[in-house]
C-alpha cells in the first residue's frame, strides 16, 4: 500500500511528523491561545473586580488634620485664634460631628446658555451649625440635586465659623445671643433689637 504525501497521517500530511503529530488545521491562526480553557481574561477572577472594601478611617492629608488626629490641638478655637485655614471637612466632624445639624434653604435650576442649548444646573444652598456659636453656609451648583447637596454640606463644613455672642437684656450667666442690636422685618413686621433668652 503507497502513503500519500498528502494524506491524513502521511509523512508531509498534516498529521505528520513534520506537523508535530497535529490532526489537522483546527485553530485558526492568531486564535491559538483562545482556545485554552482560560478565555479571555487570563489571570483574572470575577472575585478580584471589587478590590479592597474602603477603609472609613480618617487618613488626613495635610498638616492641620495631622495635628487634630493626634489630639494636639484640642478644640477649633485653637484653630480659629491662630487664623489657621481649614482644608478637610474631616476636622469638623472630628469637633462638631455629633451636634452638626444642617438644613437646605433653598435649591434653584440655573441655565447656562450654549451653542447647542441650554444647560440647566441646579444650585443649592445649606446652613450647617451646632446651635452653640458656630456657624457656616455653603452654595454649589452641579448637574444633579442630590450631587449639589453632598457637596455643598462639605463646602458649608469648611466655611463653619465662630458666632461672638452677648447678652439681650441684663448680663446675668452666659452669652447667649448676638453681641449687638440688629433689625429684620418679614412682610409688614419689623423687628429692632436683641433675641432675649427664652
Amino acid at each position: 500500500m503507497v502513503h500519500d504525501a498528502g494524506a491524513v497521517g502521511g509523512p508531509g500530511g498534516p498529521g505528520g511528523p513534520g506537523m508535530g503529530n497535529r490532526s489537522g488545521f483546527r485553530v485558526g491562526f492568531g486564535s491559538w491561545g483562545r482556545s485554552r480553557s482560560r478565555g479571555r481574561g487570563w489571570g483574572r477572577g470575577r472575585g478580584a473586580r471589587g478590590g479592597k472594601a474602603k477603609d472609613n478611617e480618617w487618613m488626613p492629608v495635610t498638616k492641620l488634620g495631622r495635628l487634630v488626629k493626634d489630639m494636639k490641638i484640642k478644640s477649633l478655637e485653637e484653630i480659629y485664634l491662630f487664623s489657621l485655614p481649614i482644608k478637610e471637612s474631616e476636622i469638623i466632624d472630628f469637633f462638631l460631628g455629633a451636634s452638626l445639624e444642617d438644613e437646605v434653604l433653598k435649591i434653584m435650576p440655573v441655565q447656562k446658555q450654549t451653542r447647542a442649548s441650554q444647560r440647566t444646573r441646579f444650585k443649592a444652598f445649606v446652613a450647617i451649625g451646632d446651635y452653640n456659636g458656630h456657624v457656616g453656609l455653603g452654595v454649589k451648583c452641579s448637574k444633579e440635586v442630590a450631587t449639589a447637596i453632598r457637596g455643598v454640606i462639605i463646602l458649608a463644613k469648611l466655611s463653619i465659623v465662630p458666632v461672638r455672642r452677648g447678652y439681650g437684656g441684663n448680663k446675668m450667666g452666659k452669652p447667649h445671643t448676638v453681641p449687638c442690636k440688629v433689625a429684620g422685618h418679614c412682610g409688614s413686621v419689623k423687628y429692632w433689637g436683641n433675641v432675649p433668652r427664652h
